[in-house]
């Protein structure tokens, strides 16, 4: 009888099962996707951005379809899909490639790189660069410079940034718009994490059909993927 009563009792020490309710998994549901939410915002917004590259004005260093890992880590920070971004400590520095906004409305993102920097003398003779009156070494360039290319000397502005393609012949650059704001930086490029060979309107802004279609077919026909130039990593070249 004694032991009937304590089973008993422990019986009635087990807490019943409790079961979770529709509300509990819905909860669950949206804090997780609100972590997700924040772990992106945190991530497109200030640490990398991925970028795929829709004009020549940079080859042969950068190429049509090459997608791109973009560090903002020290130039930039905002928040995704709004105009609300802070400039860091990190400036860009002679030679570097550089992603930043467009100084001309209604004109995606620009990928050039960085000749002049705040104070410089900026100079054209014959196609070749001149920096404060020294001819700048260019290995980069896409072809020889273009003996009937002068343009005068000019002084980078406080804050400011003369950029020029590397496809100096093919390059919507400093030379035709100006300088490019501090302000206006983003990042600078990484590494390539895809390459496809497709034409140039594919990667232009608008055209997600055809953007699907393409890595579609990449998917059909390897051949299409340019193998050499994945897990490219950009070294920032000597500053001279």
């Amino acid at each position: 009888m004694a032991a009937e009563v304590g089973e008993a009792v422990i019986a009635e020490k087990v807490p019943a099962k409790q079961t979770d309710t529709v509300g509990d998994r819905v909860w669950r549901e949206v804090l997780s996707w609100v972590w997700v939410i924040l772990a992106f915002l945190v991530i497109e917004g200030g640490l990398v951005q991925a970028r795929v590259i829709p004009s020549g004005s940079m080859e042969r260093t950068v190429l049509i379809g090459d997608h791109l890992i973009v560090s903002r880590i020290g130039y930039d920070m905002g928040i995704p899909f709004t105009d609300f971004h802070v400039p860091l400590w990190r400036d860009p520095q002679r030679q570097q490639i550089i992603v930043f906004r467009a100084p001309l409305p209604g004109n995606p993102d620009f990928i050039k790189r960085t000749i002049g920097l705040p104070g410089d003398t900026v100079e054209i003779k014959q196609g070749v660069v001149y920096i404060n009156g020294n001819a700048l070494d260019e290995p980069y360039r896409n072809q020889p410079p273009n003996p009937m290319e002068n343009r005068a000397a000019i002084t980078v502005p406080p804050n400011s940034y003369f950029m020029m393609g590397d496809n100096r012949e093919n390059s919507y650059d400093s030379r035709y718009w100006g300088f490019v704001p501090r302000a206006n930086i983003i990042g600078t490029p990484v590494i390539i994490y895809m390459s496809i060979d497709a034409p140039e309107e594919v990667w232009e802004p608008g055209h997600v059909g055809e953007r699907f279609e393409t890595y579609f077919n990449a998917l059909i026909h390897p051949r299409e993927v340019r193998w050499r130039r994945l897990f490219h990593v950009f070294r920032n070249p000597s500053v001279n």
